[in-house]
Formats: C-alpha cells, structure tokens, sequence
C-alpha cells in the first residue's frame, strides 16, 4: 500500500477548528463523512467517533499529517489515529500507561488498553509493513511524563486526560505535554465537559468533568505563557439530537450528551500551539 495524499477540497468545506463542543452538525460535513471512508465506519451520532475524527481533522488542517513529520499520541488504547496517520507517512510514537497498572485500573475492558504496536492495527487500516515502519510503542505515564520525549511536531490523546485522578492533575498535563513539542508544533486532546453546571462537578475520581470555569482557567493560563490556543465554542448546537440525553444504563443509539452520575456530559476539543520562538516570544523562552 502506497503513502496516501488527500484532495484538500474535500476538507475546508466547513472552515477550520476551533476549540469546541461535540455537535451533530459535524456528522454531515464532507470532512467529517472523508475521515469515516478512512476508518471504514458510516457516520454516527457519537461522541467517541467524533472524537477520533475531530482530532484527525485539526491535525490534517494545521499540516501536521503529512509525510515525515513526527506525532505522540498518549494513552492511545487501540484506537485508529496511529494507523492512519502512518498511510500519510507520519511517524507516530504511541504511549498508553504501563500495562500491569492498566489491568489493574480495568484498562482491559473494551480493548481500551495499548500492548504494543500489535494493538494498533486491528482494524487493519494500514499494511503491516507501513505500521512497523512508522509507528514504534512505548508506555508512558501521563502524570509524569519522560523527559526525553521532546521534539514532536504534534501530539493527542482522546477523552483520556479526565481519568488523571482530578481536575487539578488534568489541567498539570496540559501544560506538561507541550514540553514533547517543537516551539510552533500543535496539542490536540479532548475531555469530558459538564454541560449541566459550572459549578457542581466530579473533581477527585477515576473519570473527572472539566467546567467551563476549568477550560477558561486553563486556556488564561496557556496564553499568558504565549502559547495559541484556537478560539472557545461553547455551543451546544442546534439539532434534535443535540438535546438527546443518553441515560443510563447508556443505549448508545444517540450518544452525543450522555448521563453521567447527575451530570450531563458532552466531549470538548481544544488545540494548542506551542509557543513560537520570536523576537515578540523570547520572554517566554
């Protein structure tokens, strides 16, 4: 299988980005229905799926999937990023926590959990041959993060930074995993964000909910330090299936805003870029 190349004109059809709220209305843009192609899947009201795709599409944007350049995903599991970036020639290291403490934190369940480079192609979305040239493995733990992982063009991780053990410990990586990053390179990670309150929350637990009071603190913080963050938007959208509550025990017909203990919950995405070394930035050096 050859490296692939992308018609960009089926990608811009919508505008770039931004941080934001999952919403229905990504499901029927053409960029959104392109990366589905890729993954073999049909277009679904679910969060996870958008959440994958969303983090393929802000990537793809700011030129970060292209061949040679160099991406980290953290807590990776099984999911689909690796594989298909390494059909555009990107070299992916793929981190998940170190495996016993994994099993015993119940990693296991839903193949949630990475092994090694064999838990990433079980779709099979790439050639054998193309995962062990571009994708090499390595456990890492997101709460400390080693110091030689530096000098990536992008990293991301999906939904996993909420399950640190609080808020606080979220936030931390946040700020932590730009130091993997060359000065300009681009962070996209999504969480969950509590829709019903900014205040009340889940804040010290195996999953936590960000609040928007928690986004703003963190992305003040980003930017007083010079890094970019893409602009905030909060919207919940507009479609039926926007206000479709999937309560539990979770059907997972409609599964955009989801119950969550008393909380309503939807996935958010925010993207990063590191700060640029310049005359205006070398304060921030």
């Amino acid at each position: 299988m050859e490296e692939r190349k992308w018609n960009t004109s089926l990608v811009y059809d919508s505008g770039k980005r931004k941080s934001e709220l999952c919403k229905a209305k990504d499901m029927q843009a053409g960029w959104y229905q392109r990366w589905c192609r890729e993954l073999n899947e049909k277009p679904k009201f679910h969060r996870k799926q958008w959440e994958f795709i969303w983090v393929m599409q802000a990537l793809w944007e700011r030129g970060c999937i292209q061949k040679g350049k160099k991406g980290l995903v953290f807590a990776v599991g099984t999911e689909p990023g690796p594989s298909i970036f390494a059909n555009y020639g990107c070299d992916i290291l793929a981190t998940d926590i170190f495996p016993e403490k994994g099993k015993a934190m119940g990693w296991t369940n839903a193949d949630q959990l990475c092994f090694g480079i064999e838990s990433l192609n079980t779709r099979k979305l790439c050639d054998d041959d193309i995962l062990r040239k571009h994708i090499s493995y390595r456990p890492v733990d997101m709460n400390d993060i080693p110091g030689d992982l530096t000098g990536f063009d992008f990293n991301w991780s999906s939904c996993s930074f909420e399950h640190l053990g609080t808020i606080e410990k979220g936030i931390k990586f946040l700020k932590n995993q730009l130091t993997t990053l060359k000065p300009g390179g681009w962070a996209v990670h999504t969480t969950e964000f509590n829709v019903s309150s900014n205040e009340k929350t889940i804040d010290d637990a195996d999953t936590v909910i960000f609040r928007k009071k928690d986004i703003d603190k963190l992305v003040a913080e980003l930017r007083m330090a010079g890094h970019f963050v893409e602009e905030l938007d909060y919207s919940f959208g507009g479609l039926p299936e926007d206000f479709m509550v999937d309560i539990f025990p979770h059907r997972q017909d409609v599964h955009l805003k989801l119950q969550l203990n008393e909380f309503v919950v939807t996935s958010i995405g925010l993207i990063i870029q590191k700060r640029k070394r310049g005359i205006l930035q070398g304060w921030f050096k």
